[in-house]
């Protein structure tokens, strides 16, 4: 008997998206922060210069197509946990900051090599390209709605 592979198509990217998600945010809830906090932080952390809060908005927009001000209330929060401080115009990650990004990332590296682990590079390689077109055309959609 031969199976079938399922076609990708929306529905099963999203349930990869949520299954991988919802694996992060429980780690992320272990730590005391939201997800939307952890890609602003990340943000910052792996900036290749100083970001202004303007800087970092924009950056996280680009990935979770998020409101603004909800993204700016997040650069706040993270202030007030003291995982990220002004220093003038810019905001930089603080050591607890880098730390907690370092504890999520080592806690979820044995998790990630569970899921990822034992696929061919060749249909790492093929989903690589479908999903960089499908963000590509997403995000030109998207474009064209604002």
């Amino acid at each position: 008997m031969t199976t079938t592979a399922p076609v990708a198509d929306a529905r099963a990217l999203g349930l990869a998206h949520y299954a991988a998600r919802g694996v992060l945010e429980h780690v992320l809830a272990r730590h005391g922060i939201t997800f939307q906090q952890q890609v602003a932080l990340r943000a910052a952390i792996t900036a290749d210069a100083p970001q202004t809060p303007d800087d970092l908005v924009t950056q996280v927009r680009g990935s979770l197509k998020a409101d603004p001000s909800d993204i700016r209330a997040t650069l706040d929060e993270l202030l007030a946990k003291q995982l990220l401080v002004a220093d003038g115009e810019h905001l930089h990650p603080t050591a607890a900051g880098r730390e907690l990004i370092a504890a999520v990332g080592a806690e979820t590296a044995p998790v990630s090599a569970r899921i990822w682990g034992g696929i061919p590079a060749e249909d790492l390689a093929a989903a690589g390209r479908v999903l960089a077109l499908v963000t590509e055309r997403a995000n030109a959609e998207l474009a064209s709605l604002t």
